[in-house]
């Protein structure tokens, strides 16, 4: 699954932006910090666009590691 492609649908959002901030959190970056240091990699999301992003990413990736455990376990 492009997480980048389904967040960016999601939240209506130019991929480009998603996949910059998606990365920038990946680096450690707190979202505050992105939020005023970082617009112009993530079109200036503020501080809940960010929130709402990050917990969206969380609970994609924690949903793609369950899959693949059920179908380990499936095989």
């Amino acid at each position: 699954m492009e997480l980048g492609a389904v967040l960016a649908e999601e939240f209506h959002l130019p991929r480009q932006r998603v996949d910059a901030t998606i990365e920038l959190i990946d680096q450690g970056n707190t979202l505050p910090f992105i939020a005023r240091y970082r617009k112009e990699a993530t079109g200036s999301l503020d501080d809940a666009a960010l929130r709402d992003l990050d917990d969206r990413l969380s609970y994609l990736r924690n949903l793609e590691k369950r899959k693949g455990e059920v179908l380990s376990a499936i095989e």
